[in-house]
């Protein structure tokens, strides 16, 4: 982990329509590093991602990503700018081939196909699984499997930051080992990691920061190796009003 700050988020709110669900929410994502956010069902995670990515409109707070303060910069302009985000649920064109599902998420580059081969290359060498089955189709794979190729899509547009949001939702203990083993050698990369889950002692494990919120609020925040289960028990039942780690 460097200390250049790709994403650094302040006092978030969003929600939907008149609907606050995130009230005041703070972290940062370090090149480099990975910064897992945790929280109970409902916490605001996945509102609080959707906000970053674009999705969702901020009602107050900053979103600062490379230094630049995004403000209402549309969701497909900071996709261009090195931000690709996996959506929970294992989003992937069921019909299409793996490799097709590849080529489908680097188009956004607009680079030639040459490169986009190039491109597929280095996700096979990720993810050997995807390059032993890039002639089947996404809906004979497994659900980690899938989970892996929604990963690769996302990974085609070559990001500096790459947000998932519960990579490990509904698979095997053994297979979300696999998949954690994997998003922490992306950072060997360079790559700034934000990281959605509720497979908390999987997830901590690979962090270099952790994040809490509760309620739309951010409770806990501390690097990783200073973060205890005590703390974390505190976070996730000790309401809004619990202490952050220093």
């Amino acid at each position: 982990m460097t200390d250049e700050i790709l994403l650094e988020v302040e006092h978030l709110q969003t929600g939907y329509g008149d609907l606050k669900v995130v009230r005041d929410v703070s972290l940062t994502v370090r090149a480099g590093g990975i910064t897992v956010l945790l929280g109970r069902n409902g916490a605001g995670k996945t509102t609080t991602l959707r906000a970053i990515t674009g999705l969702n409109r901020a009602s107050g707070g900053t979103v600062r990503y490379r230094g630049e303060t995004l403000g209402d910069v549309p969701a497909h302009k900071r996709v261009g700018r090195g931000m690709s985000y996996v959506q929970e649920g294992k989003r992937v064109f069921h019909e299409l081939t793996i490799e097709q599902n590849l080529l489908l998420g680097g188009m956004s580059t607009g680079k030639a196909r040459r490169a986009l081969d190039r491109a597929v290359r280095e996700i096979y060498e990720l993810f050997p699984i995807l390059g032993e089955k890039r002639s089947l189709t996404a809906a004979s794979m497994s659900g980690g499997q899938q989970q892996m190729l929604a990963i690769g899509q996302a990974l085609m547009a070559k990001p500096r930051l790459l947000i998932l949001d519960e990579p490990s939702q509904g698979l095997a203990p053994v297979i979300v080992k696999e998949v954690m083993e994997r998003v922490h050698a992306l950072k060997e990369t360079g790559m700034g990691i934000l990281l959605v889950e509720q497979a908390v002692q999987d997830s901590v494990a690979i962090a270099d920061d952790v994040s809490v919120i509760e309620m739309g609020r951010t409770v806990l925040a501390g690097a990783a190796d200073t973060v205890t289960l005590e703390d974390l028990q505190k976070a996730y039942f000790g309401g809004p009003d619990a202490e952050s780690a220093a």
